[in-house]
């Protein structure tokens, strides 16, 4: 099932990077600015024209909000209140009684449920609107169908209830979207479909972006299709707490009601290294013992503290990733060690998310200082996420795939100065053919997965067809290191056949 979402905006950071019309990614030209607002950009005319229908109003909205801020940092409106702007002048466009809005409306509200914890941020969010809106009072929004405060209340349960996150066909986080009718699906912390953003090769921009409803397995007739309304890699108190606090319930799904003896995402190594794992002890329950061999776990009070202070340096390190990236990075090196040092194993939060941070600064740190220390860091740090995650999601799960094919590229790149010491060699990564090796499999890996999670008609979607790219060039390269390691066995039996007749 692919649906274009009724609306769709770009949070701010990504707002000069991808185009507000089919939010695909710059191109080496780079993007046109719109020459009023100077907020929004494009790929081309093509696309600005189609997007004027929608950023005319928002465009002089966007110019006051600007002159009126008090600083530079908050001269462009948050991306919610800016999809929440594109709905009502949507209404407008499209008409009150239009079908169109319509299924607006029909979306979920939990006005009557909310949580008390979400209060301060809708009246936040309302108010943010009514500025953005340029309103000064409630009868000035009765052209928009909000009739009073109850009204506009509904608008914004149904708003956070139903929002998705838009995303780049890799899966980077890049806005929100409203699609009604995917709205529907219901949770579960074991989905049998996911949402994506393929961006299928040849796919027309006019439809993009087009959001995928993709069936993890085969889903039985009459059996409903349900979605992840929060990331599953993280464990059950946290899970229920972004459940309840967002869309007012409590997940009853068979992951978070069946009883085990470890979640991989709440565990340690067992303490005797017998291969086995212990559950995560807690300030409730700190007694934990290894499931393998029954070994008790004794430093209860060092791993309590490794996990605080792991929480706090991912919720650090995050906010300052594009911000300073060179501060993060060094909080990431510094608490994975703390954290893997403490036993906690590589799908357990917060390592984790911490080790994927880690990868993505790694990674983007490469650009401006490729070394083979710096490569090797990455593709270590790459294989720990991917094991991590091995163990969480399903086969075929469009993260979990995306994982494996980022391991198989850094794989792949060259090698600015392989090892000669033997010792290094044998290391991980591997050098030479070995590791041209283990990225041909581990991309080959990536693509059998990516057409689960992507989807087969869309062939992958864009980064299947990348990963389908990197392939086709390693058989080459393999095929020259095969062909060059024969060559020179042939020439050393020649010349060794040469000596003997002598």
């Amino acid at each position: 099932m692919s649906v274009t979402p009724h609306v769709s905006v770009l949070s701010t950071q990504y707002l000069d990077q991808y185009c507000s019309s089919c939010a695909a990614p710059a191109a080496e030209t780079g993007l046109k600015r719109c020459p009023k607002c100077k907020t929004v950009y494009y790929c081309n005319q093509e696309c600005q024209n189609r997007d004027w229908a929608w950023h005319k109003r928002e465009c002089s909205a966007l110019q006051k909000w600007a002159a009126s801020a008090p600083s530079h940092e908050v001269s462009v409106p948050g991306d919610a209140v800016r999809c929440l702007g594109r709905i009502l002048w949507g209404w407008q466009k499209e008409g009150l009684d239009s079908e169109w809005a319509r299924e607006i409306r029909m979306m979920q509200s939990n006005r009557s449920s909310l949580q008390s914890s979400s209060f301060e941020s809708h009246t936040h969010l309302a108010h943010s609107l009514v500025r953005y809106l340029c309103v000064s009072s409630p009868g000035e929004l009765e052209p928009y169908g909000l009739n009073s405060a109850g009204d506009l209340v509904d608008l914004i349960s149904r708003f956070t209830t139903n929002t998705f996150t838009l995303t780049s066909f890799s899966l980077t986080p890049i806005g929100i979207c409203i699609a009604p009718t995917v709205a529907f699906a219901n949770h579960s912390c074991d989905p049998n479909a996911v949402i994506v953003f393929p961006r299928t090769p040849g796919s027309s921009a006019t439809k993009e972006p087009l959001l995928n409803l993709i069936a993890l397995r085969d889903i039985p007739a009459g059996k409903e299709i349900r979605i992840a309304y929060v990331d599953t890699t993280l464990p059950k108190q946290i899970r229920h707490k972004e459940l309840r606090e967002t869309y007012s319930f409590t997940c009853q799904c068979r992951v978070c009601t069946r009883q085990v003896a470890v979640d991989p995402r709440e565990s340690l190594w067992c303490p005797k290294n017998c291969g086995g794992t212990c559950p995560l002890p807690t300030e409730e329950n700190n007694i934990s013992r290894c499931t393998k061999c029954k070994a008790t776990v004794t430093n209860v009070d060092a791993v309590l503290d490794a996990v605080r202070v792991g929480q706090e340096a991912l919720e650090k390190a995050t906010s300052l990733q594009f911000k300073d990236p060179a501060k993060a990075q060094q909080l990431t090196t510094n608490i994975i060690p703390i954290l893997a040092s403490a036993g906690v194993t590589p799908s357990s939060y917060p390592l984790l998310a911490m080790t994927h941070l880690h990868q993505e600064l790694l990674i983007a740190a490469l650009s401006a200082s490729l070394s083979q220390e710096s490569l090797d860091e990455a593709i270590r740090t790459a294989a720990k996420y991917s094991a991590g995650l091995q163990s969480l999601l399903p086969k075929g799960h469009p993260v979990r795939a995306v994982a494996l094919g980022e391991l198989g590229k850094l794989l792949a790149v060259d090698e600015p100065a392989p090892p000669t010491d033997p010792a290094q060699a044998s290391k991980f990564p591997p050098s030479g053919p070995a590791r041209l090796k283990l990225a041909y499999e581990s991309l080959v890996r990536a693509h059998e997965e990516l057409l689960i999670g992507f989807g087969k008609v869309n062939q992958g979607g864009f980064i299947g067809k990348d990963v389908r790219e990197a392939i086709i060039r390693l058989e080459r390269e393999l095929g020259v290191w095969t062909t060059g390691v024969k060559n020179t066995l042939e020439d050393t039996m020649l010349a060794q056949r040469a000596n003997a007749s002598r």
